[in-house]
C-alpha cells in the first residue's frame, strides 16, 4: 500500500481494529461523548449525500467508521446503510474519512513507481494468463480458479490465515461476507457471484491478512488505509476482478422464477458460474437442478439491471489492487468474447510489486500455471471495460447535465481519452442525458 498520508484522530477508526497493537489516547469521556454525537451527525450528512445521488454500491466502508450502521438490501435490490439501534462511539474525523476513501465519493487511479500503463487497463508491473495447476480448483472457478489457487496457496504456506471475500451464506439465494481460513473454505467460496455484497462490513476486514472484494471495494480500503497513521507494515494483500457492475438482488429473484422456483421454495444450493467456463446459472432445489448459460443470465437479466453508480465505474479493472484476475475470452473474428464451454482460463495483472512478488512466488510453487501475455491481448478480449472507460467522460457529462453529478475521479485521464474519441463521448453525453431526463435513477433510503 502506500505509505501513509495521514494521522490524527483518523487512525482509531481504522487502526483500532486492526491486528498490530497502537494507542490512541482516550479523551474525557464527557467529551467523547459530545465529539462522537457531534461526529455521527457529519457523518450521517456525508452518506446522505451519496445515497441520494444514488452513488451508493453497498461497499460497507461506513460501517467500519460508525458501529451503529448495518448494510441491508432497499426495495430496488441494492444493499444501504441503516441505524440498527446500537451504541458505539464514532471517532473523530470520521466524515472527512468517509469522503476520501467512499467510492461514491471519490476514486484515484493509483500508479505505482516503475510500473507501466495501459489507457484502459490500468498500471501494471506483470500480466499473465493463468490458471489453477488443480482441476478440481480449475473448474470449480468462474474462470480457471487462479484466485481461488492463489487464496489456497496463501492459506497453505501461512502467508494468511484469514481472507476477507464473499461467498453464499446460510440462504443460497444470498451472498455474503465470509472470512475463509482453510483451503476447503477458499473452494467453497470459488465462482463469481453477481449479487450484492458489501465485503467491508465484515468486522474481520481490517485483521484479515488478505481482502478479495470489487473493484469498489478495494478503492475504498486502500484509500482508507492511506488516510491513517499505520505501524508495522502488516496491510492485507488487496485482491480484485475486473468487474462489470453490480446487479440488484431482485434480478437473481428474477432468474430463479423463470427457471421454476417459487420465491418461497427452500434453495439447497445456487451458483452463478463456474463448474466449467464460463458456466452456467444453476440452481438446485428439491424438485431437482435447473440451469441457464452465462449469455442468458447476465446478458439477458443480470447486466441490465446493474446499479446506477457501476454505469458511471472508472474503473472496472482494479486498479487499486496488488492483484487482479479477469476472464480471458477466447475472440471471434470480430474480437468479440466467445461463450463457449471450455477449460477456465483467467488472465493475472501483478498491479503493485507485492502484487508481483505473489504471483512469481504462487507458481514456483505450482499452485497457479502462468504464461506472460501482451495487456493489449487483454484489452482486445474485454471490449466493455475498454468502451466503458473511454467513453465515460461523455458518461459523466451527460449525467451532471441531466442534474445527477457522479463521484470526483483523479488520475484516470478520462479527457484524454475523450479527446482521442469525441464522437463517442459526445454520443454517450447525449445519451446518458436524454435516459436520466427520462427515468433518473431512483435514491435510495439514508440512514
Amino acid at each position: 500500500m502506500p505509505p501513509p498520508t495521514r494521522s490524527s484522530s483518523a487512525a482509531s477508526v481504522y487502526c483500532g481494529t486492526r491486528r498490530s497493537e497502537r494507542s490512541v489516547d482516550p479523551p474525557k469521556p464527557e467529551v467523547s461523548s459530545v465529539t462522537s454525537e457531534r461526529e455521527r451527525q457529519k457523518l450521517d450528512t456525508a452518506i446522505r449525500d451519496v445515497v441520494q445521488r444514488n452513488a451508493c454500491i453497498g461497499c460497507g466502508l461506513c460501517t467500519r467508521l460508525d458501529p451503529s450502521l448495518e448494510l441491508k438490501l432497499d426495495a430496488d435490490g441494492f444493499l444501504r446503510p441503516h441505524r440498527t439501534g446500537a451504541t458505539g462511539e464514532v471517532s473523530p474525523g470520521a466524515a472527512r474519512t468517509f469522503e476520501q476513501a467512499c467510492p461514491g465519493c471519490r476514486v484515484d487511479a493509483v500508479r505505482p513507481a516503475r510500473s507501466r500503463r495501459h489507457a484502459t487497463m490500468g498500471s501494471y508491473f506483470g500480466v499473465w494468463e493463468a490458471w489453477a495447476s488443480d482441476e478440481t480448483v480449475r473448474r470449480r472457478g468462474s474462470s480457471g480458479g487462479a484466485l481461488t489457487a492463489l487464496h489456497r496457496w496463501l492459506l497453505d504456506t501461512g502467508r494468511a490465515s484469514a481472507i476477507a471475500s464473499a461467498s453464499t451464506g446460510s440462504e443460497p439465494r444470498r451472498t455474503v461476507p465470509v472470512t475463509i481460513m482453510t483451503k476447503e473454505a477458499a473452494l467453497a467460496a470459488a465462482g463469481s457471484r453477481y449479487a450484492p455484497v458489501g465485503v467491508l462490513s465484515n468486522p474481520n476486514v481490517v485483521s484479515s491478512d488478505a481482502i478479495t472484494a470489487k473493484p469498489c471495494e478495494i478503492s475504498a480500503i486502500r484509500s482508507l488505509a492511506a488516510s491513517v497513521t499505520t505501524e508495522g507494515g502488516d496491510e492485507p494483500l488487496l485482491l480484485s476482478f475486473f468487474c462489470a457492475g453490480t446487479p440488484s438482488q431482485l434480478a437473481t429473484d428474477e432468474l430463479l422464477a423463470r427457471l421454476g422456483v417459487p420465491a418461497d421454495e427452500p434453495v439447497d444450493e445456487l451458483w452463478y458460474r463456474g463448474r466449467g467456463w464460463p458456466g452456467r446459472f444453476t440452481v438446485r432445489a428439491a424438485r431437482g437442478e435447473s440451469s441457464m448459460s452465462y449469455d442468458e443470465s447476465w446478458g439477458g437479466v443480470l447486466g441490465p439491471s446493474t446499479h446506477w453508480r457501476c454505469k458511471l465505474c472508472p474503473d472496472g479493472v482494479g486498479e487499486s489492487a496488488d492483484v487482479v484476475a479477469a476472464d480471458y475470452w477466447r475472440a471471434d473474428e470480430r474480437g468479440y468474447p466467445v461463450f463457449t464451454e471450455g477449460p477456465g482460463s483467467s488472465a493475472l495483472i501483478a498491479r503493485t510489486e507485492r502484487g508481483l512478488e505473489a504471483v512469481r512466488a504462487a507458481a514456483a510453487a505450482g499452485a497457479i500455471v502462468v504464461r506472460p501475455i501482451r495487456m493489449s491481448a487483454l484489452a482486445n478480449v474485454q471490449p466493455l471495460q475498454r468502451n466503458r472507460r473511454t467513453s465515460l467522460f461523455g458518461r459523466l457529462v451527460g449525467s451532471r447535465l441531466a442534474g445527477v453529478p457522479g463521484p470526483r475521479y483523479r488520475g484516470f485521464r478520462l479527457w484524454a481519452l475523450a479527446l482521442a474519441h469525441p464522437r463517442l463521448n459526445l454520443r454517450a453525453a447525449r445519451g446518458t442525458r436524454a435516459r436520466l431526463r427520462r427515468r433518473p435513477p431512483a435514491p435510495g433510503s439514508a440512514p
